[in-house]
């Protein structure tokens, strides 16, 4: 007996069935069809926001940070010395002595584009270097006034 699990004697006089039942196979497809339909739209991003500066508590810093900094004119600095972008790697070699697990801490000028922002980022990643921590401004959050959005102007003479 193909595809049978009970034994006709036990006095069942239910026939085999050797078809497949597919209707619960065609709704979970349905399903997951309908559910992929209402994510797909909302995964993409197309909104420009401007992003707000961080109030999260800062990291500590390890004892001998290494700062790569990325100035206004593209020029690179290592600590307080100009290096070249093709010097880059070696000079981070030497100064965290082949550990290419040292964080690197890189700085940027707010005039610095992204396109050349992501270059530094790429020279420090084709050298080894994958802990790269990216140093900004704090801020202090701003305490939420209870008569906020309530002033009134007052009339200028």
């Amino acid at each position: 007996m193909a595809g049978g699990i009970r034994d006709n004697n036990s006095g069942d006089d239910l026939s085999e069935n050797h078809e497949i039942n597919v209707t619960p196979f065609i709704d979970v497809m349905l399903v997951l069809l309908i559910i992929f339909m209402v994510a797909a739209p909302l995964s993409t991003v197309d909104v420009n926001v401007d992003l707000p500066a961080s109030t999260a508590k800062p990291a500590q810093r390890p004892d001998e940070p290494v700062y790569v900094t990325l100035k206004g004119d593209m020029s690179l600095a290592l600590g307080n010395d100009v290096v070249t972008r093709e010097a880059l790697g070696g000079a981070l070699d030497r100064l965290t002595t082949g550990n290419k697990d040292a964080r690197i801490f890189l700085r940027a000028d707010k005039t610095v584009d992204y396109g050349n922002f992501m270059e530094v980022m790429n020279l420090l990643r084709d050298s080894g270097y994958l802990k790269i921590a990216l140093v900004g401004l704090e801020t202090l959050p701003m305490p939420q006034s209870a008569d906020e959005g309530t002033a009134v102007a007052e009339p200028q003479p």
